[in-house]
């Protein structure tokens, strides 16, 4: 018979802003662009030390600077941000790019430092963030909106011009049992973060139960995953310093969630992940500027093509 329909997708992300400076950032988005990488991601983090880009904008700048790619932030902290003020920012971004905006959202990290830096109540997070996940919603698709919530009241709310896709997808993380019920009622996709393959295979799971239940289907290939990715050995000094900081900001195990050595390395983890229902990919290259380059270009000549061999797109 015939194969399963598959569209495995592989992204690239960051966090931290790795480059001396812009012009060394739009030499990797470029290097991106035609090396035919899906869609770049920026993870949303307001406070911080170590340099990183505001995601919103940084979309924004994408939007410009490229033709082909899609982007999105994973994910948008909502709890963070005022959620008519996103709905505008991403329709904007999706009207200028003519449709190549992925928005992704959350609770936001409890261990981010935003909740005790800024004074937020981390208690209302999730009341906040189905709030906010509700009216930007409607916002996108219908002329006016009256929402009358806990923390968010409007009335005869409406925003022009909408997005451009008709359905913008809203991809939800996160993995907690408030996680997979927000996804199921409201998402369009799931987009994991720290979750090695088994634990991203239980959250599928669970997704795809709360759905059916819910009365509502999410395709197939809308579920992402995350992992950080290195060319080289675990021993280089780069790749050591990543995996103690994952371990001792998740208290999981890094060798499960770090893809280390060469391209059969790498495909092998995507296929870990592809096992458990997951075919939309977010890697990161491990390292500074100039490393993060020679990662991107790696995998753009050695993983990529045997992607595409090992899962064909569906005609």
């Amino acid at each position: 018979g015939e194969s399963p329909r598959m569209k495995v997708a592989v992204g690239l992300g960051l966090m931290e802003f790795p480059f001396a400076g812009a012009a060394d950032y739009w030499r990797w988005v470029d290097l991106c662009e035609a090396g035919g990488v899906d869609s770049l991601w920026q993870t949303d983090r307001l406070v911080s030390r170590q340099p990183i880009l505001e995601c919103l904008t940084a979309v924004a700048a994408l939007a410009g600077r490229t033709r082909r790619l899609r982007f999105g932030m994973n994910v948008v902290s909502l709890a963070l941000r005022d959620p008519v003020l996103l709905a505008k920012q991403c329709a904007t971004v999706d009207v200028l790019s003519e449709g190549r905006l992925l928005p992704a959202f959350g609770i936001g990290s409890p261990l981010g430092p935003e909740w005790q830096a800024l004074d937020i109540d981390t208690r209302t997070r999730g009341r906040r963030t189905d709030e906010s996940l509700e009216i930007i919603a409607r916002l996108w698709r219908e002329e006016s909106v009256d929402f009358a919530g806990r923390y968010y009241r409007l009335s005869g709310a409406s925003i022009s011009p909408r997005p451009v896709q008709p359905e913008l997808p809203m991809w939800i993380g996160g993995s907690s049992d408030a996680a997979v019920r927000r996804t199921a009622r409201y998402g369009t996709g799931w987009q994991g973060g720290a979750e090695g393959p088994a634990e991203a295979g239980r959250v599928v799971a669970a997704i795809k139960l709360a759905a059916a239940e819910a009365g509502r289907a999410i395709d197939d290939d809308h579920y992402g995953a995350a992992f950080p990715f290195y060319f080289g050995a675990a021993a280089d000094g780069v790749v050591s310093g990543a995996m103690a900081a994952y371990a001792k900001r998740t208290n999981r195990d890094p060798a499960r969630y770090f893809a280390i050595g060469d391209e059969t390395a790498i495909l092998d983890r995507i296929a870990e992940y592809v096992d458990v229902g997951i075919q939309k990919f977010i890697l990161r290259p491990v390292g500074d500027g100039a490393s993060v380059l020679a990662q991107t270009r790696q995998l753009i000549e050695k993983v990529l093509p045997r992607v595409g061999v090992k899962w064909p797109k569906a005609a």
